[in-house]
């Protein structure tokens, strides 16, 4: 039964991978070797993954089981039908294996040795090794290297050192069948190093989850996986050691995704947040860590050139000053989607005057045809707040609204929505249902009237008419009789006057210009997801007698208020 749960756990993982792609390559000796993929390689099966590696015959994943007993003088043997051991043989004899999933440990039995490095295409995850039973742990570390320059037992594991204590036993594969020469007991851990790509036994009476003397915790499980709206991703640095070391952080290019696998476009385009919360785009740095102490670093992505619908994939290594480990975190996002409800404000910091200028003795200024010349400037002592609530479907069409309702629908099924219109809540529920307004613009507005889109690096255009009647028009008073658009002298029925006797019909003209970053001042995080904006700008004709109308500008932020792409237009 555990073998099948982890064949269908492996199907599955197989089935929704949106990976960073690296290469790890492993050099096979004839006989039984043991290996640890720190990274996932369950995106096909193992008859694929080993098809042009004849060589290798069988391969079994250890499933650690905290109820086993503990061995005395050698390893576990390995024995197909057995809970604690998953199979796969070439020559289809057990099957209880089919595909190798990443952070565990595995015995490959080769017919000879391989003549070169056989590459295995890996999901980057994050590290993780938990020490779940007493004496038989089948482990694998990301220390830094496979060779001469890797670290020793001894200063790997000098913060946990129950693994490699005198009454303790570490074994490793050396090639060959299984005897008393394979595996081998490692008896100097001062000279023995670490090598990553293997996998050792650990006859220790320890519980912990120790796999490197720096421990790399990134906020979200997946790694720096920024989806479709995250912004921030903190990662955790905690130094175990006694020692202050220097962390290095290089961001590298994933590989292209394997067959079937979703396509990666290009790298994410990482920023770091700095001690004063600033952001900077970020490539490679370090970070200094004190003695035993945790330090947060954040992260977070620049989507401007994020376009279509693209899968942006790439790695952030780890290293330090100690040559202790080497870590491959993935980082991944997708490009957003604008639908939903976007809410925010215009600050109005221009307005074009239409006073006539004067010179200093009050003279009215005319130009050479007579014509009255504006007074100078347009920057406004402070900016005037305008709040603007759009909305865009899932077609990409933006709809400006002057209201709209978020909560549990009259509809059927009652789902969680929104419509423009409170007869579209269901009766029971509006104490929970939130509403969202805009005063400056006619009650009831749902405009679609003009051009342009609600993306970074594009603009939208639209044209709300106020009519002369409209209680929101600034010329009508309602209890003023020259500005009610009602005859001195009723006649009849009373019919409303005609536009342009007491009051105007207003036309305006509101432009949205997005910006692919954020205006001077404005924060960075969440730009090009959960916030966006850039440049507004306004013509207002009808009142002023100049046609031209009167042009306002200023700057404007949306927040998303909901990803929510349907809309109940009521």
């Amino acid at each position: 039964m555990k073998s099948l749960l982890l064949t269908l756990a492996s199907l599955l993982l197989a089935a929704t991978a949106r990976a960073q792609w690296q290469d790890v390559s492993y050099t096979f000796k004839s006989g039984w070797n043991a290996v640890y993929l720190h990274g996932d390689a369950s995106y096909t099966t193992l008859a694929t993954l080993f098809a042009s590696y004849p060589e290798v015959t069988e391969v079994w994943r250890w499933n650690p089981n905290p109820t086993q007993v503990q061995f005395t003088d050698s390893p576990q043997i390995p024995s197909a039908g057995t809970p604690e051991w998953s199979t796969w043989k070439r020559d289809g004899s057990v099957t209880s294996l089919s595909q190798m999933v990443g952070q565990s440990a595995y015995l490959v039995k080769c017919s000879s040795a391989s003549p070169s490095a056989r590459a295995i295409r890996q999901r980057a995850m994050p590290p993780s090794a938990t020490w779940v039973r007493s004496g038989a742990n089948l482990l694998g570390f990301p220390g830094f290297g496979t060779g001469a320059s890797s670290p020793t037992f001894s200063s790997y594991f000098a913060t946990f050192p129950a693994a490699v204590a005198a009454n303790t036993k570490v074994y490793k594969y050396v090639g060959g069948e299984l005897g008393a020469g394979n595996p081998m007991q490692v008896f100097s851990t001062a000279t023995e190093r670490v090598d990553r790509n293997q996998a050792y036994w650990f006859q220790s009476a320890v519980v912990g989850n120790f796999y490197a003397p720096l421990e790399i915790s990134p906020s979200n499980s997946n790694g720096l996986d920024f989806g479709k709206s995250r912004s921030v991703i903190s990662v955790m640095l905690r130094n175990r050691t006694s020692a202050t070391v220097t962390v290095n952080m290089a961001t590298e290019a994933s590989l292209a995704a394997p067959s079937g696998q979703t396509t990666v476009t290009g790298p994410v385009s990482l920023i770091r947040y700095n001690a004063d919360d600033t952001q900077s785009a970020f490539t490679s740095g370090t970070q200094v860590v004190g003695p035993q102490a945790t330090i947060e670093v954040k992260f977070g992505i620049n989507r401007s050139g994020m376009t279509g619908s693209n899968f942006h994939a790439s790695l952030l290594r780890f290293t330090e000053s100690a040559n202790l480990l080497d870590v491959r975190l993935p980082v991944s996002a997708s490009t957003t989607s604008m639908a939903g409800l976007w809410i925010g404000d215009a600050q109005v910091s221009a307005v074009t005057s239409k006073a006539s200028y004067k010179d200093a003795q009050g003279n009215v200024v005319k130009n050479a045809q007579g014509e009255v010349i504006p007074s100078p400037g347009a920057t406004t002592p402070r900016s005037f707040p305008l709040r603007f609530i759009i909305h865009v479907d899932g077609t990409g069409t933006a709809r400006l609204l002057s209201q709209v309702f978020m909560g549990t629908l009259a509809s059927a099924g009652n789902p969680v929505g929104l419509c423009t219109k409170e007869v579209g809540l269901k009766a029971d529920s509006k104490e929970s249902a939130r509403r969202l307004t805009v005063t400056h613009l006619p009650l009831d507005t749902v405009n679609t009237t003009g051009t342009g889109s609600v993306a970074l690096g594009s603009s939208l255009e639209r044209t709300v008419s106020i009519l002369h009647t409209d209680p929101t028009n600034p010329f009508v008073h309602s209890y003023h009789p020259d500005h009610d658009n009602l005859p001195a002298r009723p006649v009849g029925s009373s019919p409303k006057l005609a536009n342009g006797v007491e009051s105007y019909t207003i036309t305006r003209t509101c432009r949205f210009a997005f910006t692919t970053t954020p205006p001077a001042g404005t924060s960075a995080t969440g730009w090009g997801s959960s916030v966006i904006g850039g440049t507004y700008s306004e013509t207002l004709k009808g009142l002023h007698k100049d046609t031209a109308g009167i042009a306002v500008s200023g700057t404007f932020i949306l927040r998303r208020a909901s990803e929510e792409a349907a809309l109940t237009v009521n």
